[in-house]
Formats: structure tokens, sequence, C-alpha cells
């Protein structure tokens, strides 16, 4: 599993270039793209769909946990405002380089509101895979 420092590191080493980047916009076609990954990983969580889940995690995500079933065990245990979202809402998205961090608001199955920061990746082949997810809790909540 990827500890939750560790994300948080790479979204905090990420941050300068963010500031940075005013020419750095996300187009629109890609903020479609991103949120397409993410709601179609978040489908596949839904249906317990382990190896289409997995299809969008980047290459290293997928070589650090191995196989769909070790990954799905890894998000449900650790994710499950993202495994059982009962809404979700995309809010900003910032790039730095090739990566972009989409934030998205998310409410949990137990009704309390997370901001998920997704790391997204650009790949050689024009795709986004997610290179990693930081949850912070908010105090937003759903009866």
């Amino acid at each position: 599993m990827r500890p939750m420092w560790l994300v948080r590191l790479a979204l905090l080493l990420l941050a300068p270039g963010l500031a940075q980047a005013e020419d750095a916009a996300v187009s629109p076609a890609e903020l479609g793209q991103i949120k397409s990954v993410i709601e179609r990983q978040i489908a596949a969580f839904g249906r317990d769909d382990a190896a289409t889940a997995f299809s969008f995690a980047s290459p290293a995500i997928q070589h650090q946990f191995g196989s769909p079933e070790t990954f799905m065990r890894m998000v449900e245990t650790g994710y499950p405002q993202v495994y059982r979202p009962r809404s979700l809402r995309f809010g900003e998205a910032k790039r730095a380089a090739d990566r972009v961090v989409q934030e998205v608001d998310v409410i949990g199955p137990d009704g309390a509101g997370a901001r998920a920061y997704y790391l997204m990746e650009h790949e050689r082949d024009g795709s986004w895979r997610i290179n990693g997810v930081s949850l912070v809790a908010s105090h937003e909540r759903e009866t």
C-alpha cells in the first residue's frame, strides 16, 4: 500500500510548480478525459470489477500492487469514500509538468465528506491514468 505520507509529499512537491505554472492551464479536453477516467474507475469499484478499476491505475501503481485483487482490497479498506461514494463533485484541476492534480469532493458511504486529490499522470499513448489519491477529511456531512 502506498503510504499516505508519500502521496502527500508528492502533492507538496508539486505545489510550487502548480503555483508558478501560469501558462499550464488544463484544457477542457484534458479535463473531460481526466473526469472520465475517475468516474469510470469509481463505477468499476461499484461493480466490484477489479480488473477494470485496476486498468485506470498508472503503471507504477499497477507494479506496486501487482494484481487487480490486491489493488481492490487496498481501495476497499483504505479509501472507502472513493470505493463506495454516495456522491462526488469535481473541483479544480492544476497542472505540474505532465501531471495534473484533480480535486474531487466525495461523500463516503457513512455520510462523511472528504476531498480527494487525484494525481493524474499523462501516459505516452495520450491516455490519463491515476497515479495516487490523497484523502483529506472535510466538515461536510450528509445524513
